[in-house]
Formats: structure tokens, C-alpha cells, sequence
């Protein structure tokens, strides 16, 4: 990660905190970064969990709970209001459980992502998520893997998927971020398919263009038959994690408590990859 662009993105949570009046809990890198293919022209796509002073939270009004900064540069900062995201975390969110388990973390403080994560396993949707991936890798593969020429790069973007339901269908659990281990665990070292999916990121990571190229068959012909595979699969499976309302209800109100019964007492525990 270059330097600089680390530096600016800690300036400009920093900066968000103030203009926004909120505490961030948690940073961290989402993409094509976090998942281990980026290329030398790849966004930083930052996402956080803040929290805002309790007196916000006692309205009858509804308000807006996200925060979004105008992509600026290779910078796309936004990020979710945490009772907003443990909302969507009862709801087996994958965004939110991929940005959680990020390889690459900016800020992490008041133990708040370490608390989710231990709940995770209990809220875990099988069905929900792989519904999410499938839905995303036949979108993908619609939109740029049809045709004799096709955007050879976006083949990443519908492998990712339906090889985390893959792994949903194996292990039951979360799918890691990184699409090296996917790979790893879903298809046999020296197969004809991992080798041409290694040599592609290969290719990635060093920077080629990778624009239309001809179609790479057998590729398709393993993207099309696994999403076939999954739309049947994904109908029969369970539907739903464990009830945790009242641990997430719990858990909401001691963060609120601490951070801003402590303020700036406690200061960020800050991480980060280089």
C-alpha cells in the first residue's frame, strides 16, 4: 500500500469524525484490495462502523444513516451508522461480515468489531449468504462474461462468489475474503482450471490491461454449470442463524455507553497493512 494514500485515508476519517460529530469504531479496506487482486489502478474502497452522541438515537425521526464522501481520486470513503449495521448483522449481512474479517485494517478501537465477530457464527445464514454471492456472480457473469470477447478481468468477479458458495457448502460458515484461499480450497492444486485462474492473477497483480480478450471456455463452462448447481442448491438450505436480538440490543447500548461516557480518554487503537 503506498504510504501516502495510507496516510490520507487515516487524515480523512480523522476528518469525518469531526465534520460528522461521530466516533469511528472500525476501518478497513473492501475490494479487490482486501480480496488479494488489485491491480496498479485499483481504488482504496475504505468502509467503516461509527456511532453517533445517544442523544441522536432519540428521535422520532427517521435519519440518515450511512456517511458517504465523494469518491476524490483513487478514495472511496463510506460507511454504515453501527445500530444500522447490527441490523443488517441479524440479518447474516456478507458485506459487512466480509469487511469484519478485512486482511487490511485502518482503525479498530472500543473492541466493538472483536465483539460482532465472536456473535457471527451464531447469526450465520447459510441460505442468506449464498443467495447473496449467487445473485452476484449471475449478475456479473451476465453483464460481462457473455460473447466470444469478453472484459477478462471481471472473470474475478463472478469466480469470488461462486467460489464462497463453494465454501458455504462445504464448511457451513463465512467465506474468507481472500480469493487465494478460495481457490485453494475449492479447486485441486495442479488442475487445468486452477492453473488457468492462478495465471490470471498473475497477470492481474502485475499490472496488465486485461481488457476484452477472447472467452477462456473452460472457465465459463465451470461458472456456468456451478450457477446452475447453486440456484437448485441455495433453495434447500437453512434459512436463517440463531435469534441474538438481545445480545445485539446489548451490545449496542454498552458501545454507545462507553464511547461516549469515556470520550477521548480512550484513543483509537489503530492498525494498519502496509
Amino acid at each position: 500500500m503506498s504510504g501516502s494514500y495510507h496516510k490520507q485515508i487515516l487524515t480523512d476519517l480523522e476528518r469525518i469524525e469531526h465534520e460528522e460529530n461521530v466516533r469511528i469504531l472500525y476501518a478497513c479496506e473492501s475490494g479487490s484490495r482486501a480480496w488479494g487482486f488489485p491491480s496498479k489502478d485499483s481504488d482504496y474502497d475504505v468502509r467503516f462502523l461509527y456511532v453517533r452522541p445517544e442523544d441522536w438515537y432519540l428521535s422520532i425521526f427517521e435519519k440518515r444513516d450511512v456517511i458517504e464522501r465523494p469518491i476524490n481520486d483513487m478514495l472511496d470513503i463510506n460507511g454504515w451508522d453501527l445500530r444500522k449495521a447490527l441490523n443488517l448483522f441479524r440479518k447474516s449481512n456478507p458485506p459487512l461480515l466480509e469487511w469484519l474479517q478485512s486482511p487490511i485494517v485502518y482503525r479498530e478501537n472500543h473492541a466493538i468489531a472483536e465483539q460482532i465477530r465472536r456473535i457471527s457464527p451464531l447469526t450465520f445464514s447459510p441460505k442468506s449468504c449464498m443467495y447473496h454471492y449467487l445473485h452476484m456472480a449471475k449478475g456479473n457473469y451476465r453483464d460481462y462474461l457473455h460473447g466470444e470477447l469478453v472484459k477478462i478481468k471481471k472473470y474475478f468477479y463472478v469466480l469470488r462468489p461462486i467460489l464462497a458458495c463453494e465454501w458455504i457448502e462445504k464448511h457451513n460458515t463465512m467465506p474468507p475474503i481472500e480469493f487465494d484461499r478460495l481457490v485453494d480450497a475449492a479447486l485441486p492444486r495442479g488442475s487445468e482450471l486452477k492453473v488457468v485462474i492462478d495465471g490470471l492473477l498473475v497477470r492481474k497483480r502485475a499490472g496488465d490491461e486485461m481488457d476484452y480478450e477472447p472467452r477462456i471456455n473452460s472457465i465459463n463452462e465451470f461458472l456456468e454449470q456451478r450457477i446452475e448447481y447453486y440456484e437448485q442448491k441455495a433453495s434447500g438450505m437453512q434459512s436463517s442463524g440463531g435469534d441474538q436480538d438481545q445480545r445485539l440490543d446489548d451490545l449496542f447500548r454498552s458501545v454507545l455507553k462507553e464511547v461516549w461516557e469515556k470520550g477521548d480518554e480512550n484513543e483509537s487503537e489503530m492498525h494498519s497493512i502496509m
